[in-house]
């Protein structure tokens, strides 16, 4: 058995279009969708991510911001371009790259930035609202991968999905959205004993665990549908995820590669997050 192939370069280009439908209809009104991306310090991985997510915003016609501060920016700062950008009628969507400098409270800027701005889905009354399956803005990341299966035709109701990784941009949100789909859902961390047993268990199995192709194919259940999350850089300057793609595809059903997988689905969704904030905002919420 060979895997087949989930293709997220093209899903994601499906998806911008049905949004950019959505924003043409707002921009038609007179509101162009916007979206401020804030950047503190100089991480060549941050620089490029945001790029991406500006670059993609401007593709689909959508206002985009890029501010820059430098590393040594204090927290006050930091705060203070925020409470700005909350009270900017042409923002609509904000977004803060992570990680941010030591000396930087995350979660602290993440709580100022207004929730009906909040696109990336992590200010505490959204994951809140995520836990009742009511939120607006889904976590980017966990919300390409939902719309991914979706698109690949995917059942996921009554299925066993496995996810490792519990972190608060992925793992949890991961789980909460396969679980409002009606999976059965395992979280594993990095404390589960003999995880290999788990991961043999799931008909889905979402990798985000941050360690280069660290699932091996003796830990994927022949048939499974498996999501790499990760991006890694080896020794070498080649670009792995957290699975071992080369080898699990021969066992797996559905798998999907890095880079060309989650990646470009996590812009579509901030895409999709942006205009919804938009819709929302400016009162034309069409959901």
């Amino acid at each position: 058995m060979t895997a087949q192939i989930i293709d997220g370069k093209a899903i994601s280009q499906a998806v911008r279009l049905e949004w950019k439908a959505r924003a043409d209809r707002l921009i038609a009104r007179g509101i162009t969708p916007g979206l401020a991306v804030i950047i503190v310090g100089s991480d060549p991985a941050s620089r490029v991510y945001v790029a991406n997510k500006v670059k993609a915003c401007k593709d689909l016609g959508l206002y985009s911001v890029h501010v820059e501060l430098p590393g040594d920016a204090t927290e006050a700062e930091l705060l203070e371009k925020v409470a700005q950008l909350n009270t900017d009628p042409g923002i609509h969507g904000i977004l803060v790259q992570l990680p941010l400098p030591k000396h930087i409270d995350a979660h602290k800027v993440i709580e100022a930035i207004n929730p009906d701005k909040d696109v990336d889905g992590f200010n505490e009354k959204n994951v809140g609202a995520l836990v009742t399956g009511e939120t607006p803005f889904p976590s980017c990341t966990p919300y390409g991968v939902m719309v991914m299966l979706e698109k690949t035709g995917i059942e996921i109701e009554g299925r066993h999905a496995v996810v490792v990784g519990r972190s608060n941009i992925v793992g949890k949100p991961m789980a909460l959205l396969l679980l409002h789909k009606n999976a059965t859902v395992t979280i594993c961390t990095s404390k589960t004993v003999d995880l290999a047993k788990h991961t043999r268990d799931a008909d889905i199995l979402v990798a985000a665990v941050g360690r280069p192709e660290f699932i091996k194919k003796d830990m994927v259940k022949p048939g499974a549908v498996v999501i790499d999350v990760g991006i890694n850089r080896t020794s070498e300057g080649k670009l792995v995820g957290d699975v071992d793609f080369a080898n699990v595809k021969e066992v797996a059903g559905y798998i999907t590669p890095v880079p060309g997988g989650v990646g470009p689905m996590t812009i579509a969704m901030l895409i999709a997050n942006t205009v919804r904030a938009a819709e929302r905002l400016s009162g034309m919420n069409d959901e």
